[in-house]
């Protein structure tokens, strides 16, 4: 007895979203990075050079148990950077969306 073909999830969300999705704007603001991501930024090449010929899924692993070690004194400068980025995404998305709503009464 042949087995029925499965319908694939990106056949299905394909045919789902084609007609719903919008495109996403290039001038909108880019979202503010997190304090492990200014970590695993700083420390990537570091972990890449300690071990040549490591696979892409072992640094990031590497990098989220480096994370788990550290302290919060030792994550305060990570924190601190996400703060500020987190500061400029929303003074960047408040700049965007009053100049958006302004286009969209003018047309």
């Amino acid at each position: 007895m042949p087995k029925e073909k499965a319908t694939t999830r990106k056949a299905a969300k394909s045919a789902k979203s084609d007609g719903g999705k919008k495109k996403k704007d290039p001038n909108m603001p880019k979202r503010g990075l997190s304090a492990y991501m200014f970590f695993a930024n700083e420390q990537r090449d570091k972990v890449r050079e300690d071990n040549p010929g490591i696979k892409f899924g072992e640094v990031g692993k590497q990098l989220g148990e480096k994370w788990k070690q550290l302290n919060e004194k030792q994550k305060a400068p990570y924190e601190a950077k996400a703060a500020a980025d987190k500061k400029r995404y929303e003074e960047e998305k408040a700049a965007y969306t009053s100049g958006v709503d302004d286009e969209e009464v003018s047309e």
